[in-house]
């Protein structure tokens, strides 16, 4: 009775380290197809000449963003992080789909300083941006061949469902002082999907 139980908890244990071997494997096979589709959108994009700074353009009151439309999907721009060697193409919209290519906008424009941009945490996509340090420099190139300058000022750690502070243009670790603070801000999960790592930029006025 002993040894077929035994027997039976062996089985059990070489089950359990297949099955995390084998989402392992997968997660490691998705997040390099996901870097792969990034960095050929990026080559189709070929916005990298003939670049317009536009480090402080006046607020606009339409929101809409130019797009350029590759494989079937609208794109905004390139999202370009030195510090961390990112390239990354940037969707015009998001849905559980699309984050599977590229980060995708959440909300907001950099046409009215408020945008807000998602990713999974893949180790090519927005993993590495829970990391980022205070003042590194975030580059947004637009399809219309303009670059927004931003830096990093501040990150914090979020529930899921806190989209409105999320979202809301505001600086949340001023003991709710109401203040306009963040022009862009760049999110995905945290370990364990808990929690979500908000990192604030401000665009640079140099």
């Amino acid at each position: 009775m002993k040894k077929t139980i035994g027997n039976i908890l062996i089985t059990l244990g070489i089950l359990v380290l297949l099955g995390v071997g084998g989402l392992t494997a997968y997660n490691i096979w998705d997040a390099d197809r996901a870097a792969q589709a990034s960095r050929h959108i990026v080559e189709e994009l070929d916005i990298g000449e003939d670049l317009e700074e536009a480090l402080n353009p006046e607020l606009d009151q339409d929101p809409d963003m130019p797009v350029v439309t590759v494989d079937g999907y609208d794109y905004i721009g390139i999202l370009e992080i030195p510090s961390l060697k990112l390239t990354l193409p940037v969707m015009d919209r998001w849905d559980y789909d699309r984050l599977k290519i590229s980060p995708c906008v959440y909300s907001g424009s950099y046409k009215t300083d408020d945008l807000v941009v998602c990713a999974h945490d893949y180790a090519r996509h927005f993993s590495p941006v829970k990391w980022i340090d205070m003042s590194e420099d975030v580059y947004l190139i637009t399809v219309d061949h303009k670059v927004y300058h931003y830096q990093v000022v501040n990150r914090e750690t979020l529930k899921p469902e806190s989209v409105e502070q999320m979202v809301e243009n505001i600086n949340n670790t001023k003991n709710g002082t109401v203040t306009n603070e963040w022009d862009l801000t760049l999110f995905t999960c945290n370990p364990g999907g808990q929690t979500r790592c908000a990192v604030r930029c401000v665009r640079t006025k140099e």
